[in-house]
């Protein structure tokens, strides 16, 4: 991704949520690490309206380190769950603004969206809508939380190998 050389706009916030989601399909995931701030969460909450990810039971509520150990999971070569790997395709609706805070250097999008996961002849496919909380540090936009709000989160749910 190529820094920002003006002011951030909401066409920039779009086009990065395009640009993350294309990286993780395409299993980019070292660039992928590098949108990610210090103090990023990554969460997919268990119940709809879930206040938080700290003190409620999640799908997942990850920082950085998590994280990396998640990604060198994926690549280890004695991984059993990726032993026929995994792909993943996400089908973005366009995102939506829903804050825009240059001064305060916060920015916030929804994207509706279709995730499908598959390996082998097994296809998992997610609905919802993700939250990207995004910044501006050292001339780049990142990521400090992207929230998943599924259509099914309360479901009894698979495993999901990759990043929705």
């Amino acid at each position: 991704m190529s820094e920002p050389t003006e002011p951030v706009s909401s066409a920039m916030l779009v086009d990065f949520v395009y640009e993350e989601a294309r990286l993780l399909d395409e299993k980019r995931f070292d660039e992928w690490y590098e949108l990610l701030t210090e103090d990023v969460r990554y969460w997919m909450p268990l119940t709809r309206d879930q206040p938080n990810g700290e003190t409620f039971t999640s799908l997942f509520y990850e920082d950085r380190l998590l994280l990396k150990v998640r990604l060198e999971r994926l690549r280890h070569p004695h991984a059993f769950s990726q032993q026929q790997p995994s792909f993943c395709q996400h089908v973005l609706q366009r995102p939506g603004v829903e804050s825009f805070d240059p001064a305060a250097n916060r920015h916030v999008t929804r994207t509706p969206f279709i995730y499908v996961e598959s390996r082998l002849d097994q296809q998992l496919i997610l609905a919802g809508v993700t939250y990207h909380h995004l910044t501006v540090i050292e001339g780049r936009l990142r990521i400090r939380l992207k929230k998943i709000d599924l259509v099914n989160c309360d479901a009894a749910l698979p495993s999901i190998q990759l990043l929705p």
